[in-house]
């Protein structure tokens, strides 16, 4: 496989993962004060994507792709609010482990690395589009 080839295949490897990334990241934000239905359950958990290299055998690269989405194991947030649904005997409910600060530095840092990885691609293609055109030229 040529190297133009393989950087399209880690670029578009990337933009599936950062995709994702963003979609979990909504996600988070999305549910961010979803508490329990029931008297001291739990509320929704910060989901997490789990990144992992890919060796691609016939180029010798690395590539990234996704190991599994897993909850976030930080303790839930207590807030008092006895008449609430879901609030415990002492009148506490526990509200998700989503900080939105967090996740809109996640999702800025899921763009910039989804927009790096379409730049990449967006080169790749061009590279080769002109190296088709040098050979149509040189008959």
């Amino acid at each position: 496989m040529d190297n133009l080839s393989v950087s399209m295949k880690v670029a578009a490897a990337g933009l599936d993962v950062e995709s994702l990334r963003m979609r979990v990241v909504s996600e988070n934000l999305a549910n961010a004060q979803s508490t329990s239905d029931v008297k001291g359950g739990d509320p929704y958990q910060r989901k997490l994507v789990n990144f992992e290299t890919i060796l691609l055998r016939e180029s010798d690269a690395s590539s990234v792709g996704v190991s599994g989405i897993s909850g976030d194991k930080r303790d839930f947030q207590m807030t008092f609010d006895p008449g609430h649904p879901a609030a415990n005997e002492a009148g506490y409910v526990k509200m998700p482990n989503v900080n939105p600060i967090i996740e809109m530095a996640d999702m800025r840092e899921a763009n910039r690395s989804y927009q790096a990885n379409l730049e990449v691609f967006k080169q790749a293609r061009e590279l080769i589009g002109m190296t088709i055109e040098l050979m149509r030229s040189g008959r």
